[in-house]
């Protein structure tokens, strides 16, 4: 493995890229500041940190293709009844339960090829509709506000986050959640070596401070309940 830190603003971010060849122009993709910095190269993969909102992403120019991602998708295997899966989902499903009014309906977005999570909720007494760009293309469910979103697995993933939490936040009734599952990234020195970072589909990383910005620029109000799940909260 190649690691190498980066200390000043030099290369990166166009098509055909290499972590020496490029050059910082655009914006951060989750608050679209111009904060960006290089700050770690791994294995010939340039990631930058934001120095406003705090993520940690990818240079562009190293993303997988669309067919490139659905391949690495596609080995996915997380089935609605697999008990692991769901104990794993539990650690959002458990604490937005507890926020959540008898028959709310909820929107699991991202919901992927097993929408687990949904039939959680669903088991709850709580009606869901599902999106997924490549397993549950039906836009229609996007038409309409929710009085809850759940977002599991998703939001790393996300080329362009920013216009996605805008999208998200149309998608909540006023008063209503938004629940978030990812890894946060909080240990700098242990990066490159993150099991997280290593999957090749993972091109932004979060930290706390990360959620906060959004909370404070979405108006949300924020709970972290637990490790790697953040609870927002629509004003009415």
């Amino acid at each position: 493995m190649t690691i190498k830190l980066q200390t000043g603003l030099s290369p990166m971010i166009s098509g055909g890229a290499t972590a020496s060849n490029t050059e910082l122009s655009e914006p951060c993709s989750v608050c679209e500041s111009r904060t960006l910095a290089p700050f770690m190269e791994v294995e010939g993969k340039l990631y930058l940190r934001c120095g406003t909102c705090q993520a940690t992403l990818m240079a562009p120019g190293f993303y997988l293709s669309e067919q490139e991602e659905r391949a690495v998708y596609q080995l996915h295997d997380n089935q609605p009844e697999d008990p692991g899966y769901r104990k794993f989902l539990s650690k959002l499903v458990g604490p937005l339960l507890a926020k959540l009014s008898p028959g709310a309906h909820g929107l699991d977005f991202g919901c992927g090829p097993g929408p687990a999570l949904a039939s959680m909720f669903e088991e709850a007494g709580h009606p869901m509709s599902v999106y997924d760009p490549f397993f549950s293309p039906e836009r229609e469910v996007l038409n309409q506000a929710y009085d809850f979103v759940t977002c599991t697995e998703v939001v790393e993933h996300l080329h362009q986050p920013a216009q996605v939490f805008r999208q998200l936040d149309a998608l909540v009734k006023p008063g209503g959640w938004l629940g978030i599952m990812t890894c946060f990234q909080n240990a700098d020195d242990r990066f490159a070596t993150w099991h997280y970072r290593r999957d090749p589909t993972h091109v932004v990383f979060y930290r706390e401070e990360t959620f906060a910005w959004l909370a404070a620029h979405f108006g949300w109000e924020l709970e972290v309940p637990r490790k790697d799940v953040a609870l927002f909260r629509k004003r009415a």
